[in-house]
């Protein structure tokens, strides 16, 4: 059987994680992987009522910062233990839609909340797990941003903050790069969509046991 590995995929919205996470789980499958895919929040029945919630419930639109930070740690706690660990200790692929460097990243970063409250809380809610790598797409924020607005659906309420949070959240993103290059790689995201998906492809390959 082969290892488990958790891989984790980072970016702002509008930069294309969920076309790049099903090309890459096709590929991996293709080449005889258990794939699993699981988003952030969400990802267990308790975690997708969280997920409504912090995203479109009306009783949303009061929360603070802090009750924010604690029901995504809280989504995040629960999907840990009854999902990626156990898939890992039976050998699967698992992919991250968003994982704790999000929270770090939206809460920490551009909400400004304490630094040092965010990474304990995050490392309460992981217990120890952590990605072997992590991906982050990069691309300019505006651009990101009509992308979003070109999709044509209703924003929910992460989506409808300010540019200038946009902005905090993809400098947040390149500072925690920097700050973790042996986790974190940083991909282009402002090109064509098969060029992205084969610099991942490179990355994978060349890191990880995945094929």
């Amino acid at each position: 059987m082969s290892a488990g590995f958790l891989l984790s995929f980072e970016g702002s919205e509008g930069c294309g994680k969920s076309t790049q996470i099903g090309l890459l789980r096709t590929r991996l499958e293709t080449a005889g992987r258990r794939v699993v895919v699981l988003r952030e929040p969400g990802g267990t029945e308790l975690g997708e009522s969280i997920r409504h919630l912090l995203q479109h419930a009306k009783e949303g639109a009061t929360m603070s910062n802090e009750t924010e930070l604690l029901l995504f740690a809280a989504s995040r706690a629960q999907l840990v233990r009854e999902k990626i660990r156990p898939l890992l200790d039976d050998g699967a692929f698992v992919i991250l839609d968003r994982f704790l460097d999000s929270t770090t990243v939206y809460q920490g970063v551009a909400r400004g909340l304490p630094l040092e409250s965010v990474r304990a809380i995050n490392h309460f809610a992981i217990g120890g797990t952590l990605p072997a790598l992590t991906l982050l797409l990069d691309m300019d924020s505006t651009i990101a941003r009509q992308r979003i607005h070109q999709a044509g659906r209703a924003l929910d309420r992460i989506e409808s903050q300010p540019m200038e949070f946009f902005e905090k959240v993809r400098q947040g993103y390149l500072d925690l790069a920097r700050a973790e290059p042996g986790r974190i790689r940083i991909i282009d995201a402002a090109v064509a969509p098969e060029a992205v998906h084969e610099n991942i492809w490179q990355i994978i390959t060349a890191q990880t046991h995945a094929v």
